[in-house]
């Protein structure tokens, strides 16, 4: 696998308040070639603290691939996109994988 194939892929997690709000986002993301995909989980249980208390809801959670090069622009999007006041944005580098689709993923967002 090529190194700078593999270095520049980025997977990124975000979660939302349900599917319909993931898919918005997810096909925005895609269409203006931000994110090669967008998978989106259903049925997410997160408890978290917020507001001086403990928090529980249903949410689904989207995994988005990207590449390094729109990690910036990808989280500017979403921030605006993202109906959450603090959205969850996590962005883990990919260190390995198929390397036809990691090339993919590179070659499906623009940058």
């Amino acid at each position: 696998m090529s190194p700078t194939v593999s270095t520049q892929v980025v997977t990124l997690l975000t979660a939302a308040p349900g599917m319909e709000e993931a898919k918005r986002i997810a096909r925005a993301l895609v269409s203006e070639r931000l994110a090669a995909c967008a998978n989106v989980i259903p049925g997410v249980s997160s408890v978290y603290w917020w507001e001086g208390q403990v928090q529980e809801e249903q949410e689904a959670m989207l995994v988005i691939k990207t590449t390094a090069a729109q990690v910036n622009a990808l989280e500017t999007r979403l921030v605006e996109l993202h109906p959450y006041d603090v959205p969850e944005l996590l962005s883990i580098q990919v260190t390995g994988g198929h390397p036809p689709y990691l090339a993919w993923v590179s070659s499906e967002v623009e940058g």
